[in-house]
C-alpha cells in the first residue's frame, strides 16, 4: 500500500490485562500476516516504557485486548506521540469497553438490551429504566470493563449471586447484573462498513466461557448461522448501528443473544476483537472470502482512515 511504503509496522501485543496471553497469540498471528503480505513489522510488547518503544515504528497495529489497551489509554498514548494507529480513537475504545455505556448508547438507538442493574464496590446501585426485577434469576454478572468472558458468571440464586458479584469487584469496580436470556448465542463481524457473516456459537458445556472461547474442541461455531432471514437481517443491522454509534473504525464484533421466543438483544461490542485461530471475526471473513492474511492488511490500513482520532457518528 502506498501509504505504507517503507514504513515500520509496529504490532502492539501482550500488555498487562488479564486477557495477555490471548492478546499475544492474536498479536503474532497477525504479525505473520502482515510480513506475508510484504511489510516490515515488530512485534512489541506493550508493557514496560512502552512509550519509548514506540520511537521504532511508524504506525501501530493495536492487537491488545483489556485494559489498558483497548479502553482508549494506550490510544491517547499514541495521539500524544504522533503515531497512527489501528482501530477506534480514544472515544470510540472508551465506549465500547464499558459495557454499561454501549447499552444506554445503543438502547438510545432502539437496540433492544437485557434488563440490568449495575452494582459500584461503594455500595450505590444504580438501576436502567426497564429496570430488572429483584429476585428475578437466572441473570449474568460482569465486570463493566473487561473482555473474554473474564469474571463473568451466572447465578441461579441469592446466594450464587453474592458469590458471582465478590468475584466480578476483584476485577471492576462496576459490574452489570443481567436478565439471562435463554436461547442462542450469535456475534456479528464488522469489516470497514460491511456486517459480515452471522455467527452461531454453541458451546459444549452450555456456557461460553474463557476455555470455551479458547480451547479448541471446546464450542461449535455455525457460519452462516441457522436462524431466520428477518432475524439475520437484524442482527447484521444492529451490529452496523454499533459499529457506527460506538465509533469503532476498521473491525468490530458485537455479540447477541437470541431468546427461546425469537427476539433479538444485543450484549456487548468488542472494538478489538480476537485474531486467534478459534476466534470469531476471521471465522466469518473467511466465510465471505476474506483471508486471513487479507484481513490482517484490512485492520492495518484503518490506521490512515482520515488519520488519527478519526470518530465517525452513526449515520
Amino acid at each position: 500500500m502506498r501509504e505504507l511504503s517503507g514504513k515500520r509496522v509496529g504490532v502492539l501485543l501482550g500488555g498487562t490485562s488479564s486477557e495477555r496471553e490471548v492478546s499475544i497469540k492474536s498479536g503474532k498471528a497477525v504479525a505473520q500476516a502482515l510480513r506475508r503480505r510484504g511489510y516490515s513489522v515488530e512485534e512489541i510488547d506493550a508493557s514496560g516504557d512502552l512509550w519509548h518503544k514506540l520511537d521504532r515504528i511508524d504506525v501501530a497495529c493495536v492487537v491488545l485486548h483489556g485494559k489498558p489497551g483497548e479502553d482508549g489509554t494506550v490510544q491517547g498514548l499514541l495521539e500524544l506521540k504522533g503515531v497512527p494507529y489501528t482501530g477506534p480513537g480514544v472515544l470510540g475504545a472508551a465506549c465500547a469497553m464499558n459495557k454499561l455505556v454501549s447499552k444506554k448508547i445503543l438502547a438510545y438507538h432502539g437496540v433492544r438490551t437485557p434488563r440490568f442493574r449495575v452494582y459500584r464496590r461503594d455500595g450505590v446501585v444504580l438501576e436502567g429504566e426497564d429496570s430488572l426485577p429483584e429476585g428475578l434469576y437466572p441473570v449474568v454478572v460482569k465486570p463493566v470493563d473487561e473482555g473474554s468472558t473474564i469474571g463473568v458468571s451466572v447465578a441461579r440464586s441469592e446466594s450464587e449471586l453474592e458469590d458471582a458479584l465478590r468475584k466480578a469487584f476483584e476485577l471492576s469496580s462496576e459490574v452489570l447484573v443481567e436478565e439471562f436470556i435463554e436461547g442462542r448465542e450469535l456475534t456479528v463481524g464488522v469489516v470497514g462498513d460491511r456486517p459480515l457473516a452471522v455467527v452461531e456459537i454453541r458451546p459444549k458445556k452450555g456456557f461460553y466461557d474463557y476455555e470455551s472461547k479458547y480451547t479448541k474442541g471446546m464450542t461449535e461455531y455455525l457460519v452462516p448461522a441457522p436462524i431466520p432471514e428477518d432475524v439475520e437481517a437484524l442482527a447484521k443491522k444492529w451490529a452496523l448501528v454499533a459499529h457506527r454509534a460506538l465509533y469503532q473504525r476498521g473491525v468490530s464484533r458485537s455479540d447477541f443473544r437470541l431468546s427461546l421466543d425469537g427476539e433479538l438483544y444485543y450484549l456487548e461490542t468488542n472494538s478489538i476483537p480476537g485474531l486467534t485461530e478459534t476466534s470469531l471475526l476471521p471465522k466469518a471473513a473467511g466465510h465471505e472470502g476474506i483471508s486471513f492474511d487479507e484481513l490482517a492488511e484490512l485492520i492495518l490500513m484503518s490506521a490512515f482512515e482520515g488519520g488519527m482520532e478519526h470518530e465517525e457518528g452513526p449515520a
